[in-house]
């Protein structure tokens, strides 16, 4: 008997058999697929963060190619309208699944089958072959993006954003481990999905590594950053618009407050760092910017009560969510960001932060080594002890100008635009490659068409 074939290997073809197209056919409309939270969602609070960013601009400029992008994501209030044109080109479509209101994200699997069907019906209303391609975000995105493949015939491309096997292996003190469910979904969709975008090298590895992910389908595709909108400005100017006075040494932090982002080893650090020259607490600011979100829902005022146990109250700020205007203005007010994150599967922030010209103090973890060229752009500090950060963060002040030109540079080298880039080709070469599966089969038949009717085709003349 011969050997069972690996359903992930192509089947073998002879070379030439099937002729390339000349140039590869680019995609008109692409479905994307943002299940738990959407891209006209503000982040920095809930279930809103870098990926909503990821999914807005890179949807804008894929319509600026005149790629057509429709967004479903779940309704999550009976006020949203069912389809909002969020810029030219680009529709969100708000799918209802499941009670509007007061559903988590670990509640939303029992939702899919409802999600899904709204997304098949709306295919459904046009002609065939409507998308061209299914680009999922997250892998419950990937779990309907599996079954609409599969419907439509074409090629579904599926970016994690992060991972359960990693994130479950660098968990957060209080935080919840990611449940087997999420890992189960995870595999089947790296097992199904015709490409992975990783936003890293180390991401990429990962997904080998964790989930025995084909490393022929494996692409790495960095994120990129607004560099219009997060650029250098006038810093006083900036501070002023902040409410930071300007001899101020401002270390910031910019995230959802929740575990897996430790915004306390920034309180932790400021602590360290008044203890060891308190004439400094005259002139501290530490802000930290966001929201409450996740597991740190439960107990919201948790890091205000920290900043009070520390005795570091009276220095510490929390600010709001910001429009990505008014975030600039606080990147450019700042000394230095800071990114303790347990793990990041790439780290936006630091990448807005160092646009701006501000260098950054990262945790040496996922994507950040990425992000942050160390001893560059900012330093990059290994292990999770408060004075490492205090101690990073004293070198990045003494250095700041150095490091701040460093920063502009090495964010320069990011762009949206690139990273559009790579996935229209990311989405060509699968079209390419489902189309010549396609072919195959086809030219099969009519080869055995030919050997029956001794070399006529079908419907030609007779053999004379």
């Amino acid at each position: 008997m011969p050997a069972r074939r690996s359903p992930r290997q192509p089947t073998p073809w002879r070379a030439g058999a099937v002729p390339e197209p000349a140039a590869p056919v680019l995609p008109r409309r692409v479905a994307t697929l943002s299940v738990h939270t959407s891209p006209l969602e503000q982040p920095g609070a809930g279930d809103a963060g870098g990926m909503n960013v990821y999914v807005v601009e890179v949807s804008r400029r894929l319509a600026d190619r005149g790629i057509a992008v429709d967004v479903f994501t779940r309704a999550t209030s009976s006020e949203q309208p069912p389809v909002v044109e969020m810029s030219p080109g680009v529709t969100v479509r708000h799918v209802s699944a499941g009670p509007f209101e007061g559903l988590g994200k670990q509640e939303l699997p029992a939702q899919m089958c409802a999600f899904t069907a709204a997304v098949l019906r709306e295919e459904a209303q046009h002609e065939p072959g409507h998308f061209d391609v299914v680009h999922s975000h997250y892998w419950l995105s990937g779990q309907v993006g599996w079954l609409a493949r599969d419907r439509w015939g074409v090629p579904l491309v599926h970016s994690a954003h992060t991972l359960a096997k990693v994130k479950n292996a660098a968990l957060a003190e209080g935080d919840e481990p990611e449940p087997r469910t999420r890992v189960i979904g995870e595999e089947q969709v790296v097992a199904e999905a015709d490409r992975l975008v990783a936003n890293t090298a180390e991401e990429a590895r990962q997904l080998v590594d964790f989930y025995d992910a084909d490393p022929r389908r494996t692409l790495v595709v960095p994120p990129g950053v607004d560099l219009d909108c997060f650029r250098p400005g006038d810093r006083q100017a900036a501070r002023a618009r902040v409410g930071v006075a300007p001899d101020a040494v401002v270390l910031l932090f910019v995230g959802r407050i929740q575990p897996l982002k430790a915004p306390e080893m920034l309180l932790h650090a400021a602590a360290r760092m008044l203890a060891t020259d308190p004439a400094l607490r005259d002139r501290l600011e530490v802000l930290v910017v966001g929201a409450p979100s996740g597991s740190g829902l439960a107990e919201p005022q948790r890091l205000q009560e920290l900043a009070v146990s520390l005795g570091v109250a009276d220095v510490v700020r929390f600010v709001p969510p910001q429009a990505p205007a008014q975030l600039a203005d606080h990147y450019r007010a700042a000394d230095v960001a800071v990114v303790p994150s347990h793990n990041e599967s790439f780290g936006l922030v630091a990448l807005e932060a160092q646009a701006c010209g501000t260098p950054v103090v990262a945790a040496a973890v996922g994507g950040l080594p990425t992000a942050v060229d160390d001893g560059v752009s900012g330093l990059l500090v290994t292990g999770r002890d408060p004075e490492g950060y205090a101690a990073a963060i004293r070198r990045v002040l003494a250095r700041r100008e150095l490091l701040a030109a460093g920063a502009r540079r090495h964010a320069a080298a990011f762009s949206w635009d690139r990273t559009t880039d790579s996935l229209v080709d990311a989405y060509a070469a699968a079209m390419s490659e489902m189309g010549r599966r396609r072919v195959r089969p086809a030219h099969r038949a009519a080869e055995a068409v030919r050997l029956l009717t001794g070399g006529n085709s079908v419907g030609g003349r007779a053999r004379r």
